[in-house]
């Protein structure tokens, strides 16, 4: 996969994988993998950590993570989870990740905004297991 302008050097945890040996942390993140493969669409679940603070010896402190990378597309998604204080911190990060890397397409994709595309195309998902 071509890291499509991804740079080396700002990236912490560079871990491909195919899309049939994901293992997702949500439900949320396997009905939207189910999503673009309706759609053929190329993906690969957290293949890239971002840093998004450093030590003072330069070494990461924190980081962040996106649920996909659309090769294709040179696109990251991120998906929120439905807790308010979640979706806050989430926020942030993505506010901190867009401010490092402007030159990254970085999709940040509502939980409510998810279920309305997955509707529109036959998937369902009960809102429980989304909690």
């Amino acid at each position: 996969m071509s890291d499509g302008g991804l740079d080396a050097a700002r990236r912490r945890h560079p871990s491909a994988r195919s899309g049939s040996a994901a293992q997702f942390a949500h439900p949320s993140e396997q009905l939207f993998a189910r999503l673009l493969d309706l759609y053929e669409v190329r993906w690969a679940y957290e293949p890239y950590e971002f840093a998004l603070d450093w030590h003072p010896d330069g070494s990461p402190k924190a980081g962040f993570r996106p649920d996909f990378y659309l090769p294709d597309l040179h696109l990251l998604v991120e998906l929120t989870a439905a807790e308010q204080r979640l979706v806050t911190k989430k926020n942030r990060k993505v506010r901190r990740f867009r401010s490092l890397y402007p030159e990254l397409e970085l999709v940040l994709l509502y939980q409510r905004d998810l279920l309305a595309l997955c509707a529109a195309h036959g998937l369902t998902w009960s809102s429980e297991r989304a909690a």
